[in-house]
């Protein structure tokens, strides 16, 4: 093999190689764009499999005032959170603005978050909207956190904001 030849060879593989590295670049800045996916996993409540607010449609709690279960037929997954829809009505306005209907604090109980910025399951059936939010609560025969939240919604709003901050 001549000079020119090597040097031509050199040349494809430096090419082929800077070629190689831009689309690996490129690649985790598409994955660094998705919203702190395994972050977003490993903080929201749910269960490996199994969809959020425990199979509820999120859209539910806003169009029908109350939580309506969803159908495996209607999943979206969203950042890796898996969510049912009654309807492909609810999934198309979900699809189209996540963030209005996701709920808050990852689905975690609202009141505990911002009590003592703990993870507590909640109850899907016993929610709130407020300020156009979704906010689920803990619920059980003697405890019901939604009553605890409603006496100090301001105070233990703004401290679960700022205990949530500490989980992303």
């Amino acid at each position: 093999m001549d000079r020119k030849s090597c040097v031509a060879t050199l040349l494809r593989g430096t090419g082929l190689l800077l070629l190689l590295l831009i689309g690996l670049t490129t690649n985790a800045q598409k994955d660094a764009n998705k919203p702190g996916q395994p972050v977003r996993v490993k903080q929201f409540n749910v269960d490996a499999g199994k969809p959020a607010i425990s199979g509820y449609d999120p859209v539910s709690y806003f169009n029908a005032s109350k939580p309506v279960k969803g159908k495996s037929s209607n999943a979206l997954n969203v950042a890796g959170i898996t969510y049912w829809f009654a309807s492909p009505a609810s999934l198309e306005s979900f699809r189209k603005d996540p963030a209005r209907y996701e709920p808050q604090y990852g689905g975690w109980c609202a009141y505990a978050m911002g009590n003592d910025g703990s993870k507590v399951e909640v109850d899907p059936e016993t929610f709130r909207i407020l300020d156009g939010k979704l906010y689920l609560f803990y619920n059980s025969f003697f405890n019901n956190t939604l009553k605890d939240w409603n006496e100090n919604e301001n105070e233990l709003k703004q401290k679960a904001e700022k205990n949530w901050t500490k989980f992303n």
